[in-house]
């Protein structure tokens, strides 16, 4: 191979996996720095850490792969969380989780309903409903912490089985199962075709507004687990945890390559958008790097990836 060849199959790589070379830069950075970021422990901590928004990530990727977006996974977040704790008082721990779960994928329907059947805008209609959950759940708690009293419940987010969490474990559930959802079932492959253009994908005899609903039900069950999880790894349910969860999700899944465009994209590009900020987070904290500057650096890494889709796209467009 040529060196024009060479750089071509670079430029490539760099511009369909951006998320990834992120990630490379970072490991990479962080050779040099005299700190424990090379140990198991940190690199499981930080991978426990981001457990939670990467089930979210799982459920946003399919309502942002048929074309649309969903902003309120964080108040179904808190209200699941805070639910399941207070049904802990009156029934089992399982069925309390089960109820939790259903109020998320309950969430996801109205979405479904709103977006796909009204056919309203999802980055406002799904945004408004957030905004409307985060007052149900200081209703719901006072707007104070809400403790949770269950041993059982608590172990949930804060165990482990053989030195791995059980929140790394759940999540490798959840992504095994979007996974195959979305590779190898005719559900999947029926997102991708609503996104890639819903005209077609509805005059090819595809029932367009069952499929994209269910996944906006999908997205919310998705919501509804991990508040449960956030709420026993914190022993407490509030209704502030989920104030920037929305947007950091959905900025994770773009970054990671799966496009607000729709059609493009799926689970493992998710993953990796996530890992980036999670992994970021986790460097700058062993940098001891002051938490203002952290807010800035994201939002450059988040500018920088989204304007490297866009030239390579362009530069895409300038060949066909």
């Amino acid at each position: 191979m040529n060196g024009s060849g060479i750089g071509n199959s670079l430029y490539k790589i760099v511009t369909k996996q951006k998320a990834f070379i992120a990630i490379l830069v970072m490991l990479g950075g962080m050779l040099f720095s005299k700190t424990n970021f090379y140990t198991a422990y940190n690199l499981l901590d930080m991978l426990n850490s981001t457990s939670i928004l990467l089930i979210l990530a799982f459920g946003v990727t399919l309502t942002v792969i048929s074309g649309g977006c969903d902003l309120s996974i964080g108040g179904t977040l808190v209200v699941s969380g805070i639910l399941a704790i207070k049904l802990l008082d009156i029934m089992p721990l399982w069925l309390a989780i089960l109820i939790a779960v259903l109020f998320g994928a309950f969430v996801g329907f109205i979405n479904g309903f709103l977006v796909v059947q009204q056919k309203t805008e999802p980055f406002i209609i799904t945004l408004g409903i957030g905004l409307l959950l985060v007052g149900v759940a200081q209703q719901l708690t006072d707007a104070h912490p809400l403790p949770a009293k269950n041993p059982d419940f608590m172990m949930i987010g804060n165990g482990d089985i053989l030195g791995v969490p059980n929140l790394v474990l759940i999540m490798l559930v959840c992504f095994a199962i979007s996974y195959w959802l979305m590779r190898y079932t005719e559900f999947g492959r029926n997102l991708y075709a609503i996104g890639g253009d819903y005209e077609v994908a509805r005059n090819s005899g595809i029932n367009v507004i069952r499929t994209k609903w269910i996944g906006f039900v999908i997205c919310g069950a998705a919501a509804g687990l991990a508040g449960v999880l956030l709420s026993s790894k914190l022993n407490t349910g509030s209704s502030v945890y989920g104030e920037t969860t929305a947007l950091v999700v959905n900025c994770g899944v773009v970054v990671g390559g799966t496009s607000f465009a729709g059609g493009i994209g799926g689970i493992p590009q998710s993953a990796l958008g996530l890992l980036v900020f999670g992994l970021l987070d986790n460097v700058m904290n062993m940098l001891n790097i002051a938490s203002y500057y952290q807010v800035l650096l994201k939002g450059a890494v988040i500018v920088a990836i989204i304007w490297l889709d866009c030239f390579g796209n362009k530069r895409r467009r300038e060949f066909v």
